[in-house]
């Protein structure tokens, strides 16, 4: 079980550097990379297979498993090279890729972005802001759409963007945790229900809702028992998160945000505009107060509470009691 100490032992380095760092633009990551693979996999397997659903059906599953298969077999490969020059650059190698899985420094620095421009800007500045990270249409937003639509986000985000990425981490190192985020980047580049993916997109989209299936279930719940961690009210988050957390086409994405909604008082979702066309969608939560600018903030707190509370049950537990059975960290 030394190889799962280790891996344990650089997850926790990792979230700690990514609560430092978080995701400085000047700086290579990994998920870009990865962008940058599902476009130029598109390219060709659109012209290897033909325009009909089927063909594209055929050229989505060779997407998913080229996407996955190149980003996690790159990763395993420079972790075993890495290792072969020296185990602690093997360490340092999987620490630096777990830090880059994870997001919720930028997931609270891009929110808070939208928070100022609502306290200190103007609202056009607040709708550019959330424009970066929304992809509803935003100039129709009023100030309570603008803070509703960050804090959906970084609701919805804490499954896909922190809790599932320390899951896998978790249980299979950096390299399982580039394979979730290479799939999780495929849906969210082309699992879409227009058009040009309606075909093409599906198995990435199928994909990435199998592999958030129990990922999703289990950050609604921890964001449930986090509430009172960030100063918020547990019986309101389990209320909503049991009775809405089915309200959204996606098997996968109202958990969270269900929790967050009960924990805050608020409700989110329902219907907006995306490009020009009005989805009705269904609410979440209890319009009991208006969303308000200082709700990203709590959404924010409520996020961050959720990631230490996994961090502890995925990571420092296990590791508390692997390195108590081992008689301490193992030696290179």
């Amino acid at each position: 079980m030394q190889w799962f100490t280790i891996h344990l032992a650089a997850l926790f380095l990792g979230f700690l550097l990514d609560l430092l760092l978080g995701d400085p633009h000047w700086l290579p990551h990994p998920i870009r990379l990865i962008g940058s693979l599902i476009a130029l996999l598109e390219k060709g397997l659109r012209r290897l297979f033909p325009a009909t659903p089927k063909g594209e059906l055929a050229g989505g599953v060779a997407l998913v498993i080229l996407t996955a298969g190149i980003s996690t077999g790159v990763a395993v490969g420079l972790l075993i090279l890495l290792g072969l020059l020296s185990p602690a650059l093997a360490f340092v190698g999987e620490v630096i890729l777990s830090y880059q899985m994870l997001a919720a420094r930028s997931l609270r620095d891009e929110s808070t972005k939208v928070q100022r421009a609502l306290e200190q800007g103007t609202l056009d500045e607040a709708r550019q802001a959330v424009s970066m990270i929304v992809g509803r249409d935003t100039e129709r937003l009023d100030e309570a759409g603008v803070a509703k639509a960050a804090v959906e986000t970084v609701a919805e985000n804490a499954s896909d963007g922190v809790i599932a990425p320390l899951l896998f981490l978790a249980v299979g190192g950096a390299p399982l945790g580039v394979f979730y985020k290479a799939c999780n980047t495929m849906d969210s580049m082309v699992g879409y229900k227009n058009d040009r993916y309606l075909y093409f997109g599906r198995a990435a989209a199928l994909w990435d809702d199998v592999l958030n299936f129990i990922p999703a279930r289990l950050s609604g719940v921890l964001m449930c028992l986090a509430a009172p961690l960030a100063g918020l009210k547990a019986g309101g988050a389990f209320r909503v998160f049991f009775r809405d957390r089915k309200n959204h086409k996606s098997p996968n994405s109202a958990h969270t945000e269900a929790a967050c909604a009960g924990a805050l008082g608020v409700q989110l979702a329902g219907s907006n505009f995306y490009f020009g066309k009005l989805v009705e969608k269904p609410t979440i939560g209890d319009p009991l107060r208006p969303v308000e600018p200082g709700d990203i903030a709590r959404a924010n707190r409520l996020m961050y509470a959720t990631a230490a509370l996994a961090l502890v049950l995925f990571c420092l537990l296990p590791l508390s009691i692997l390195l108590i059975t081992q008689g301490g960290l193992p030696h290179g």
